[in-house]
C-alpha cells in the first residue's frame, strides 16, 4: 500500500517561481487515497473528546463532513462571507495581498461544545486562527485542529499557540 505522500501531486512553481504547490486534488481523485487521508486523520481523533466537527471552506468541508460522519458528530460550515443564510458572527484575516472574511452562523457552536477544527492544509495559519476566534467567541472549546498537509516554512502553526494542533504530512518549504 502507498503512503499518503504519495497521492499527492507537487507542481513546482506553480503559482509563482520557486513554490512547490501541493495539489490535493491527486489525493481525493484516487479511491484509496482520500480513504487513507481520511482515515488517517480519523486516527488522529481517536482519543479526542469532541462534540463537533467545524470546517473551513472549501476543502475542509471535504474532509470535515466524512470524519464528522464516521465519528457520529454534527459538522459545522465556516465560509466566506455573504454566503450563509441566517444571523452569522464573522472574523476578518490577513492575506498576503489584503485581507478576508470568514463567517459562521450565530447558532452553529453552543457555549461549552468541544470543537475540532479541520481543513486540508495549513499554510499562513490566518484563515484557521480566525475560524478559531469564531468558535470562542460562540463560547466552544477548540479541542484539537487538524490539517492533512503542512507547509512548515510558512510557520501558520505559530499563530496557534496552546491548541493542540496535528497535521498528517508535513513539508519543509512553503
Amino acid at each position: 500500500m502507498k503512503k499518503l505522500e504519495e497521492y499527492v501531486r507537487t507542481i513546482p512553481d506553480f503559482p509563482e517561481p520557486g513554490i512547490m504547490f501541493r495539489d490535493v486534488t491527486s489525493v481525493l481523485a484516487d479511491a484509496e487515497g482520500l480513504k487513507l487521508a481520511i482515515d488517517s486523520m480519523i486516527g488522529e481523533l481517536s482519543d479526542v473528546e469532541f462534540d463537533v466537527i467545524a470546517g473551513t471552506e472549501s476543502r475542509g468541508f471535504i474532509f470535515g463532513v466524512p470524519i464528522a460522519y464516521a465519528m457520529g458528530k454534527s459538522f459545522v460550515p465556516v465560509r466566506k462571507k455573504g454566503k450563509l443564510p441566517c444571523e452569522t458572527i464573522f472574523a476578518e484575516y490577513d492575506l498576503e495581498y489584503g485581507t478576508a472574511v470568514i463567517e459562521m452562523h450565530k447558532d452553529a457552536i453552543k457555549p461549552g461544545q468541544k470543537v475540532v477544527l479541520v481543513d486540508d492544509l495549513i499554510a499562513t495559519g490566518g484563515t484557521i486562527e480566525a475560524s478559531v476566534k469564531l468558535v470562542e467567541q460562540l463560547g466552544g472549546e477548540v479541542v484539537k485542529i487538524l490539517f492533512l498537509m503542512e507547509l512548515k516554512g510558512l510557520n501558520g502553526r505559530d499563530k496557534l499557540n496552546g491548541y493542540d494542533v496535528a497535521s498528517i504530512i508535513s513539508y519543509d518549504g512553503k
